[in-house]
């Protein structure tokens, strides 16, 4: 098959958030398996070049429309660690992707139909014989409206359209208007079927436009695919999204297992498998102390690597931190946050321990620093309201790091409770809570220290099981390639 990936993000070019490593992940996984994948990908001003390689200019007079005004583009194509990807350029008055970042402008709205338009554009000029069209979160929902409102009566042929939903919460809203810039008529699309918002009748929502058009649309786990069809859930597409349950599946995402292994990792000091990871993991934390200015210490090492959103509950992080220290532990939080306000709170935290030796916060994402943290770390905090997926607590997994998160989406489907969980013990793998709140941290995060500091052999079990665990992109690729293979368009099981 000849898959075609348009998205906003692509590890490890372009990375905004899990995203990026998904559509990454994704496109190695099924490329490894014989078939045809490429990325189209905006041409970010701010994105990794130095992991591009063979960039050069393919097509440099694609035009495309923004409303009654044609522009050029160019496409450029290179190689990411095997991926064809190409880039698209485009030479338009507002400088669409020469902004610094990849989200967070006011126009990004316009910025991504303008894009999804053009990609298509591409596709269409460059007389592709695309199998899969696999489309991704918002920024290029709309590729799909476009595709059968506008591509298909111009003789494009594409045999299944894919939308992966990472998180539902992101829907880029906007007027009819917005949408009439790609060449469709925006007021068409403002009926309850179709592309308007139920929040605001005069609006459109992209995200929902491409859940009609698209032929399968994914989750990123099976447990968010039942959540976002609740109210709770939901975030205003509930209804919606149960009308169309025959066409959606939830798969739960990967992780690159040749990149994430303490057992090759260039970025961490000393690589360990399942039978030194003791002496392995202690001669991390000598080093990650040394690197963060923290003491040496007999107490466990607790971490958070995680955007600081609301999302994430980052409240619940900072009395998971405090109630570590509190009990002789140490801490480490490596966190990004687009809220300056957040920044100073975590910001104060470290300030307020700085003395003490015991807590580092490091507000800017470092890679090399977040392998290290996850190679030298004993627990590993994930106190999310809701999580579509996640994949910190399968990497943590992987180096032996053990996970205490909370019950929802993907994390209910990778982490079971060593003391409640109906799996099979040798299949536990961690600490769950129920509730979003300072109880629920402390049934779970207290049960953790006390094992760690009471029973090692017990401890040391549960960090190999977690190590066993197989959350490689091996079986979910398997997964997406029977949706891209899939004529009819219901899916079932």
């Amino acid at each position: 098959m000849h898959i075609v990936h348009i998205a906003s993000e692509l590890a490890p070019i372009a990375k905004a958030g899990g995203l990026a490593d998904v559509v990454f992940g994704l496109a190695r996984a099924t490329q490894s398996q014989g078939h045809t994948v490429e990325v189209i990908l905006p041409k970010y001003d701010c994105m990794d070049y130095t992991q591009l390689k063979n960039l050069k200019p393919l097509l440099q007079e694609l035009g495309s429309y923004d409303g009654p005004y044609r522009y050029h583009n160019t496409i450029w194509s290179a190689d990411v660690q095997g991926i064809n990807v190409f880039l698209l350029e485009p030479h338009h008055p507002g400088n669409f992707f020469s902004r610094g970042k990849i989200y967070g402008c006011p126009d990004d709205v316009d910025r991504f139909i303008y894009f999804s338009r053009a990609a298509l554009e591409y596709l269409f000029k460059a007389g592709k014989k695309t199998d899969v069209l696999h489309l991704h979160d918002w920024p290029t929902a709309l590729a799909a409206v476009l595709y059968k409102e506008m591509y298909i009566p111009l003789g494009l042929k594409i045999k299944n359209t894919v939308l992966t939903i990472h998180n539902l919460e992101h829907q880029g809203k906007c007027s009819p208007q917005n949408v009439s810039q790609a060449g469709l008529q925006g007021d068409n699309f403002l009926t309850p079927s179709k592309m308007q918002d139920p929040y605001l009748p005069n609006h459109l929502n992209l995200l929902k436009g491409g859940i009609e058009y698209a032929d399968f649309v994914t989750t990123v786990s099976p447990t968010y695919e039942k959540e976002i069809q609740t109210v709770e859930g939901g975030c205003g597409l509930h209804t919606f999204l149960a009308k169309h349950q025959g066409k959606l599946k939830g798969i739960l995402n990967g992780i690159d297992y040749d990149y994430w292994n303490p057992a090759t990792d260039p970025l961490i000091s000393t690589r360990y498998d399942l039978k030194t990871v003791t002496s392995g993991k202690q001669a991390n934390k000598k080093e990650l102390r040394k690197k963060c200015g923290l003491k040496e210490s007999k107490g466990p090492l607790v971490c958070c690597i995680s955007r600081l959103v609301p999302q994430k509950g980052p409240e619940l992080m900072k009395y998971a931190l405090r109630k570590t220290l509190s009990q002789g532990g140490q801490c480490v939080l490596i966190g990004t946050t687009p809220l300056p306000e957040m920044a100073a709170e975590f910001q104060a935290l470290q300030k307020e321990f700085a003395k003490t030796k015991n807590l580092f916060i490091h507000l800017e994402y470092d890679e090399a620093l977040a392998h290290l943290t996850y190679a030298a770390s004993d627990i590993i905090v994930i106190p999310s309201l809701f999580e579509p997926c996640g994949l910190t607590q399968m990497i943590a997994l992987r180096y032996g790091c053990v996970p205490v998160v909370r019950r929802t989406g993907g994390l209910i489907d990778t982490i079971f409770d060593i003391e409640t969980s109906q799996k099979p013990l040798s299949e536990r793998n961690g600490f769950v809570f129920d509730f979003p709140d300072n109880l629920g941290i402390d049934w779970a995060l207290d049960r953790a220290l006390k094992l760690y500091k009471d029973n090692s052999t017990q401890w040391h079990t549960l960090v190999t099981q977690g190590m066993q665990c197989d959350f490689s992109w091996s079986r979910s690729a398997e997964a997406y390639l029977k949706i891209y293979s899939t004529s009819e368009k219901k899916l079932s099981g």
